[in-house]
């Protein structure tokens, strides 16, 4: 019986991890009491006794927490920024490569994406991979998401019986150009330019669509919609939860994928100018089902099991 221990488990991502994990009968799933949560010392010793530890914590207390861990054969999955772009951590996107699959299958400690950069990575990997665009191309990102991803105090003010009327609206945020999923975005897809990311927070609960634009005068290799089309199809041959999508009905809602570990990647556009868009569960694939895909993996199991 593989013991999993889920730290952070009242936060948002643990709580869907548990959800995930509950009902399956290889797993056995460590709890400490409310008392306990805190201690130190005993949340070293359920780590250090158990297979697989979520870290589903604030970037600080996720680094302390990965410190703790001495067992060698504990493998670690951390589901905040802090080891995104952190040497001897696996990023864990095993469809961007088999070399992305291979480092999951064998590592101990796992970073999983964000849920941004998840959909940003989807699309812009492939190109910089294949020669589409340059590394110094001048991408833009634009993105929304459920209010869900800003996490339970963000929760509770959407969800509040009075409320601040800015809160009706779609609210664009990072206008600093720090967004915290920038240096994993950059790094990840090999970029020499640091992407325009303008992220939205909206007022529904969940679902994310994230969009780059090209100009296809910029592009090394000028592919229309046909072509890249046919560029995700071949890239992500063979891959259970990235598959390329259209919508016909000329609108493209950001909750379709809610509930599922699923990314779909849909190409729009002209001969001058097209538009790739990923829409994916922030929740889902943004983040508690990629965690346990990358455990399932870890572990050599079917990476779909219990998703």
């Amino acid at each position: 019986m593989t013991k999993v221990f889920i730290d952070g488990r009242a936060g948002t991502t643990g709580l869907k991890i548990y959800e995930r994990l509950e009902k399956r009968d290889d797993l056995s799933i460590v709890s400490l009491s409310e008392d306990l949560r805190k201690d130190v010392a005993v949340r070293k010793a359920a780590m250090n006794a158990s297979d697989v530890v979520f870290l589903c914590l604030p970037d600080d207390v996720a680094r302390e927490a990965a410190a703790l861990v001495e067992n060698e054969h504990t493998i670690v999955i951390d589901a905040s920024t802090a080891h995104r772009t952190a040497e001897g951590w696996a990023y864990g996107f095993p469809e961007l490569s088999k070399e992305h699959r291979a480092a999951i299958a064998a590592a101990k400690r796992i970073a999983n994406p964000g849920c941004y950069a998840s959909g940003f990575i989807a699309l812009v990997y492939p190109l910089i991979r294949h020669g589409v665009v340059a590394a110094d191309y001048p991408l833009v990102c634009h993105a929304v998401s459920g209010y869900t991803g800003a996490g339970k105090k963000g929760i509770a003010e959407y969800e509040a019986p009075v409320r601040d009327p800015a809160l009706d609206t779609p609210r664009l945020y990072a206008l600093s150009q720090t967004h915290k999923h920038l240096p994993e975005m950059q790094k990840v897809c090999a970029l020499t330019r640091t992407p325009v990311f303008d992220p939205y927070i909206c007022d529904y609960a969940c679902g994310m669509s994230v969009s780059v634009p090209l100009f296809s005068d910029l592009m090394k290799a000028p592919l229309g919609v046909k072509g890249l089309e046919e560029l995700y199809k071949e890239h992500y041959a063979g891959c259970k939860f990235v598959r390329l999508a259209r919508e016909e009905s000329g609108y493209l809602a950001a909750n379709a994928c809610n509930g599922t570990n699923m990314l779909e990647i849909f190409v729009n556009g002209n001969e001058e100018r097209l538009l790739l868009t990923a829409r994916l569960d922030n929740l889902g694939k943004g983040a508690s089902g990629a965690a346990v895909q990358n455990m399932n993996i870890a572990l050599g199991l079917d990476e779909g099991y219990s998703l």
